[in-house]
C-alpha cells in the first residue's frame, strides 16, 4: 500500500535549508507517466539549491498507470508529501480508498468522455480536487511560513486554487505550463462561452503570477500574443528533461542481436503506431531479410485497436509490446534499444507540444527517429543531432530512416548527438534554473 504524510506529520527541514516551497501538482507519484516526473525531479533536485519542498498531491485515485518504482524515488528523498482527495472522477474510481490501476478504455470511449468533459467542467474536471487542495494548503500556510508558491499545470483548476492562495496570503507565485491553457493541443472549446470562460480564468491567475514558466518558445510566443499584458521577462523557459540517475540501471537483457527499434508511452489522439507500422510493413514486403533482422519494441499501454493493426498488416513476428513498466524498468528497455521512436500527428497547436519523453529520450544517447511536424519538438530533434526528422504521416520517409538506422547499425557507424546540448536537459541542472526563477520572485515581488 502507498503511504504519505499527512498535513499533521511533524516536519524538520536539514539546517541549511532556509527557505520553503509549498508544490501544488495533481499528478505525482505514485501515479505514472510523463507529466509526473517533471514536478518529481524537480522536487528531488530543489534542496541541492536550498529550497525545501512540501508538495499537495492528490489521494488515492484509480488511473491508467502507476509507478511504484517513482513513488520509491520520492521516499528514498524523504519527499513531504501531503495527500488531499476530491470528488473528480479518478478519486470516485479509487473505491476503497487505495491507488488503483484501471484499464484504458478504447480510443473512441476516450474522446467522447473528453468532449463530455470539456462540456461540463471549467476549466476541467479536477475541479473539485483544486478545492480540496486550497483547503489543505490554507491550512498549512496558517501553521507554517512559506516562502513561495509553485503550481505545475493541467490540470488548470489547480492554478487557480494557487493564485487564491497568493491573493490570500501575499506569498509569490511561480505557475508551470507543462501544456497551454488556451489553445491546448488536447482540449477543445464547445462554444464562444467556453472560450471566453477560459480565458477568463487563464487572465485572473496569470495577473496573480510573479513568473511564468514554459517548457518552449513557441508556448511562450503563443502566451504573449493571447495575453498582451504580459512582458517577454514575465515568462522563463525551462525545458523538459531527464535524470542522468535514471540512466545508471544496465540495460534490459537481449536475446538476440536484431536491430531493435523502441518506443516507450501510449497512443491516444494524435499520437498513433500506425504510419510507423505501415512503413514496415513496405519494409517486410521489399526487404524480408532486412526485416527479418529488426524488432519493434513497445513500453505502454496498447489498446486492442492497435493489436488488432499488428495482425492486420501481419507484422506480430517483428512486434513485441512490453505493456506498462515502472519508470526504472522502462529506463533499461530505452537503453536496450540500438534506436528509438517519437511521433506527433498534425493537430492544432502540435507546434507547442513539448514531450517529455523526446527529452528522456536524450539521456539515453540514442540515434532517433522523429516523426512531428513543425515547431518545439522538430526543433529540438535537430539540436540533439542525432536524430532522423520526418513528417508524422509520411510512410516512405518513415520507411527510408528505418533503414538508414539499421544500415547504420550494421556497419557499427551510428549518429552521435551534441553531448553539450544533451546536458542542458539534466534535471538537476534544469532544478537550479527553476529556484533561480524562485529567488528572484522573492527578491522582486
Amino acid at each position: 500500500m502507498f503511504t504519505s504524510s499527512s498535513a499533521h506529520t511533524r516536519f524538520s527541514p536539514a539546517p541549511d535549508l532556509d527557505k520553503k516551497v509549498l508544490v501544488i501538482a495533481y499528478y505525482f507519484p505514485p501515479m505514472g507517466l510523463s507529466g509526473v516526473q517533471r514536478t518529481l525531479k524537480f522536487a528531488k533536485y530543489m534542496r541541492h539549491y536550498h529550497w525545501e519542498p512540501t508538495i499537495i498531491t492528490t489521494g488515492p485515485v484509480g488511473y491508467y498507470a502507476l509507478d511504484q518504482s517513482l513513488q520509491e524515488e520520492a521516499e528514498r528523498e524523504n519527499l513531504r508529501i501531503v495527500r488531499t482527495s476530491g470528488g473528480d472522477v479518478n478519486a470516485l474510481l479509487a473505491g476503497k480508498g487505495e491507488f488503483k490501476q484501471r484499464a484504458m478504455p478504447a480510443e473512441y470511449i476516450r474522446k467522447f468522455l473528453s468532449r463530455v468533459s470539456n462540456w461540463l467542467f471549467i476549466p476541467d474536471n479536477k475541479r473539485s480536487w483544486a478545492r480540496q487542495a486550497y483547503k489543505t494548503a490554507a491550512k498549512l500556510m496558517e501553521e507554517e511560513k512559506f516562502d513561495l508558491i509553485f503550481v505545475s499545470g493541467p490540470p488548470f483548476s489547480a492554478m487557480q486554487a494557487a493564485a487564491r492562495l497568493k491573493k490570500k496570503y501575499g506569498v509569490p507565485l511561480v505557475v508551470d505550463y507543462r501544456d497551454l491553457w488556451l489553445g491546448n493541443q488536447f482540449m477543445s472549446f464547445p462554444t464562444p462561452l467556453h472560450t471566453y470562460l477560459h480565458g477568463k480564468m487563464e487572465y485572473a491567475v496569470l495577473r496573480e503570477a510573479n513568473q511564468i514558466i514554459v517548457t518552449n518558445r513557441r508556448m511562450k510566443e503563443r502566451m504573449l500574443s493571447h495575453h498582451l499584458f504580459l512582458q517577454h521577462e514575465d515568462i522563463t523557459i525551462i525545458s523538459q528533461g531527464y535524470d542522468p540517475e535514471d540512466f545508471l540501471v544496465p540495460p534490459a537483457h537481449r536475446p538476440n542481436f536484431k536491430f531493435r527499434l523502441g518506443y516507450a508511452g501510449i497512443f491516444y489522439d494524435f499520437i498513433t503506431p500506425k504510419y510507423l507500422l505501415k512503413a514496415f510493413q513496405m519494409i517486410v514486403k521489399e526487404r524480408p531479410e532486412v526485416a527479418a533482422d529488426m524488432e519493434l519494441h513497445f513500453i505502454g499501454i496498447w489498446r486492442k485497436e492497435n493489436i488488432r493493426l499488428v495482425k492486420k498488416l501481419g507484422l506480430e513476428k517483428y512486434v513485441e509490446v512490453h505493456g506498462y513498466l515502472d519508470h526504472k524498468d522502462s529506463v533499461a528497455m530505452i537503453s536496450s534499444c540500438d534506436a528509438l521512436w517519437i511521433m506527433v500527428g498534425n493537430t492544432r497547436s502540435a507546434d507547442t507540444v513539448s514531450s517529455g519523453k523526446l527529452y528522456e529520450y536524450f539521456g539515453s544517447q540514442k540515434p532517433l527517429l522523429v516523426s512531428v511536424p513543425e515547431g518545439a519538438l522538430k526543433q529540438a530533434a535537430q539540436k540533439y543531432g542525432a536524430a532522423i526528422v520526418t513528417e508524422p504521416d509520411n510512410v516512405h520517409q518513415i520507411k527510408i530512416a528505418l533503414l538508414q538506422l539499421y544500415q547504420d547499425h550494421k556497419a557499427k557507424t551510428p549518429m552521435k548527438p551534441h553531448v553539450e546540448y544533451v546536458e542542458q536537459h539534466r534535471r538537476d541542472y534544469l532544478t537550479e534554473q527553476l529556484t533561480k526563477e524562485f529567488n528572484f520572485a522573492l527578491d522582486n515581488p
